[in-house]
């Protein structure tokens, strides 16, 4: 059976299958851009590990030489790339709270195509609620609990973004979140 579409439409048009199209497209890209970004970092991680190991075993080297000038500006330099490579594995972990987020955006955006395509879940406000609900409880961040509570006491974007935000500023300060 063939639907028609916004192009051609006939009698059996329907802005709802026209939404619910343009929702599985945001999640076809949500879920394309993850894995692309899921395919670079593991190429980077693996690199990063490979150079731990190779720094390790410079530093075992340099610490088995006689003691001089430049065998311990060597290890000073080690010593100075080992940091860099630790913040590198930290900018990682925000990679992964951004994935997590975008998971969460994805399953969010399925869960709304499944109840927009079924009348008797659209016109149920229980259905919206419990679906809200389930949303909020795949929320491991606070932020995030933040920015949906917000958007549905119904602040703005830019209100839910600065309340998330403002959060995430202090969390910063604490230095920890766990998600």
């Amino acid at each position: 059976m063939s639907f028609s579409g916004s192009n051609q439409p006939d009698l059996d048009w329907s802005q709802i299958r026209e939404t619910v199209k343009l929702l599985a497209v945001s999640v076809a890209q949500v879920e394309g851009s993850m894995r692309i970004g899921d395919e670079s970092v593991n190429v980077l991680t693996a690199a990063f590990t490979e150079m731990v190991a190779d720094m390790n075993a410079i530093r075992n080297l340099l610490n088995s030489f006689e003691p001089s000038e430049q065998r311990d500006e060597a290890l000073i330099h080690c010593s100075a790339t080992q940091e860099k490579i630790n913040s590198s594995i930290v900018a990682f972990q925000f990679y992964d709270r951004l994935q997590q987020c975008l998971q969460h955006v994805s399953v969010g955006l399925k869960g709304l195509s499944a109840i927009i395509e079924s009348p008797s879940r659209l016109y149920n406000p229980a259905e919206w609620y419990g679906f809200q609900e389930q949303i909020r409880g795949r929320y491991t961040m606070e932020s995030e609990k933040i920015m949906f509570d917000a958007i549905h006491q119904g602040k703005s974007i830019e209100e839910a973004l600065a309340l998330a935000n403002d959060f995430d500023g202090k969390a910063a300060d604490d230095e920890i979140e766990l998600f």
